[in-house]
């Protein structure tokens, strides 16, 4: 991932300053981003980080710096060649239609079948305020009302307005209330058109509420992980995001699960925020 980052075709003024976070590696990562990338800034976390908190003390360290862009870029991520051109291809055109406060979201794909994996999200349900789906990118920018982290470029003003990743968030979500916050504070997100690289999804066997091949009350036990949907985590997102039946939208997940468990498992497929 860093390879693919510094062999970027950069536009003329950009200059990259990269942070990344170490968070408890026990593979010698650090010893040999120091030798190959000496000019990266290490940061080192405990292993209890996980991605919003690894997130959050890059970007605030970058915060601190008060550069002109931020780019979140997650290492499992492989950028094509022109991808941070592109994406400052898109803002520029967006600045000349006067949509001044926007975030740039790159979409990424399998690297196998070359299907959307990870980029701009829309609702999926004007009736659900809290149920997204994946933005299918195409030859021109599209808005859309959140995002993964992935790839996603972040202009200074927009960072003073929004500020760092929520900590109430540990893993997921973080990413997502981050785009919807951008709209609160009068910024839109906008998606890359194409893909700016390439990412596989993420595995949920084995550690995740959603992983379907668990029986429904191991999944039961694992909601209140880290990697699972945590309560207060999801009390925060809902009550801030949801409206006024914010409830309703906090409570239906851990329903749905509680009647897959009461039901033997009939539901299981169908349990989503």
């Amino acid at each position: 991932s860093l390879a693919a980052l510094f062999n970027q075709k950069l536009p003329p003024n950009v200059i990259l300053s990269v942070y990344l976070v170490d968070d408890g590696s026990t593979d010698n990562t650090s010893e040999v981003v120091k030798e190959k990338y000496p000019a990266v800034h290490l940061l080192q976390g405990n292993g209890s980080l996980f991605w919003n908190g690894g997130m959050r003390r890059a970007f605030g360290e970058a915060i601190a710096s008060d550069p002109e862009f931020y780019l979140w870029l997650n290492d499992d991520t492989m950028l094509y060649p022109d991808a941070i051109a592109k994406a400052f291809s898109t803002y520029q055109s967006l600045q000349e239609r006067e949509e001044l406060l926007s975030v740039i979201v790159g979409s990424t794909c399998d690297p196998d079948t070359n299907a959307l994996t990870y980029g701009g999200m829309v609702q999926k349900n004007w009736w659900h305020p809290l149920k997204f789906q994946l933005l299918q990118p195409n030859e021109e920018p599209q808005s859309c009302h959140t995002m993964n982290g992935n790839f996603v470029l972040i202009p200074r003003e927009i960072g003073k307005r929004v500020g760092n990743l929520d900590p109430n968030f540990v893993h997921s979500t973080g990413d997502i209330d981050y785009g919807l916050r951008v709209k609160q504070n009068g910024g839109l997100v906008w998606v890359v058109p194409g893909y700016v690289g390439t990412c596989a999804v993420n595995s949920l066997a084995g550690d995740c509420w959603a992983d379907p091949t668990l029986k429904v009350w191991e999944r039961v036990k694992q909601v209140n992980q880290a990697k699972g949907l945590p309560v207060g985590e999801w009390k925060v997102f809902a009550r801030r995001h949801a409206g006024a039946f914010w409830p309703v939208y906090w409570f239906l997940p851990y329903l749905r699960l509680v009647l897959a468990a009461i039901l033997g498992g009939k539901m299981s497929s169908n349990i989503n925020r």
